[in-house]
């Protein structure tokens, strides 16, 4: 009994100690990115039905419509590099926030963040914006979200571009090292224990885990401060952990079901610690019009490595064709 009230202290005084240790400040990531790249960024909240995204918008707005989709633990702002690349090509790119990430609305149960969810919002978004097609550009969790978009509204997307991820099926029959990073998969699946660790001595954790499985220098510390900012904003490290626990709803579609028509291209980074690179090689059996570009370099973060080369591929394979 008096271990186990012991234990009950040490383990309220650790999440006291979290919950004050990663408190921060509320930055503007948005007018941070116009600053740095000397590009002017605007943040809109869109209702897309179920929640209201904080939505970052760049370029001209008859530019062609370009959707970017970050993924865990990134919010918006992943892509700002990019997306400077895009907006300066003619696009009219759109970035949210995924439900769940920084301003956008964080809701309560877990349930909400299943993957039916998550499509819904990004047709609602293309709905909002009177688009009835869009290019996708997605990483990490956001490919999870953008290649389900794909396969069961092909007709609400014009291009698709995706990192690393390869094709659903593709990716279930892979293998790969990951196994040896996978920890935190099975950790962040219990409840409010890892945001609260998460935010232990000023999210060392967090911060460690990408630098460790990053390039020198992709993660300076202007953006940890905003990576740290939007996790402690209205509970986010906690909502952003649903996503793992929500239901992940494999794709049931038969092979044939699963083959796309429309164009794709996969960017593989030579060195991604989370992700197996022989489902991006072996996605070619379900695609009739795929582009596989090795990049000989990168990580899994590869847009904060190199974002003026992601962004320039972006814009070449997004640039609308030419009719005769």
């Amino acid at each position: 009994m008096r271990k186990s009230l012991i234990a009950g202290i040490v383990i309220a005084l650790l999440l006291a100690a979290g919950q004050c240790s990663g408190k921060q400040p509320e930055l503007d990531s948005v007018a941070a990115a116009s600053t740095e790249l000397g590009l002017p960024f605007e943040g809109r909240f869109i209702d897309v039905g179920e929640v209201t995204l904080h939505v970052v918008f760049a370029g001209p707005e008859d530019g062609p419509p370009v959707v970017l989709l970050h993924g865990f633990p990134k919010f918006w702002y992943a892509w700002r590099g990019p997306a400077a690349v895009l907006a300066r090509a003619g696009f009219r790119v759109i970035v949210p926030d995924q439900r769940g990430y920084n301003l956008s609305d964080k809701p309560d149960a877990v349930a909400d963040y299943r993957l039916d969810h998550l499509v819904r919002d990004v047709v609602g978004l293309a709905d909002a914006l009177d688009y009835q097609r869009v290019s996708i550009g997605c990483q990490d969790w956001g490919s999870t979200v953008g290649w389900r978009t794909l396969l069961e509204h092909p007709d609400r997307v014009d291009r698709f571009a995706v990192i690393n991820a390869g094709h659903p099926l593709a990716f279930a029959n892979a293998s790969g090292d990951e196994d040896k990073v996978s920890w935190y998969q099975t950790f962040i699946q219990i409840p409010w224990l890892p945001g609260f660790s998460a935010r232990l001595n000023d999210w060392a954790l967090l911060a460690s885990s990408l630098r460790d499985s990053s390039a020198a220098g992709a993660f300076p510390e202007e953006e940890m401060d905003q990576l740290r900012s939007a996790w402690d904003r209205d509970g986010a490290i906690h909502t952003m952990g649903a996503w793992y626990r929500a239901e992940a709803w494999p794709y049931q579609g038969s092979r044939e079901d699963a083959r796309v028509a429309n164009p794709v291209m996969i960017l593989l980074a030579a060195s991604d610690a989370f992700i197996p690179a022989q489902a991006a090689r072996d996605s070619a059996a379900y695609l009739q019009d795929s582009r596989l570009v090795e990049l000989g370099s990168g990580t899994h973060w590869v847009t904060a490595e190199e974002p003026e080369r992601i962004g320039a591929l972006l814009a070449e394979f997004f640039a609308p064709v030419a009719t005769p």
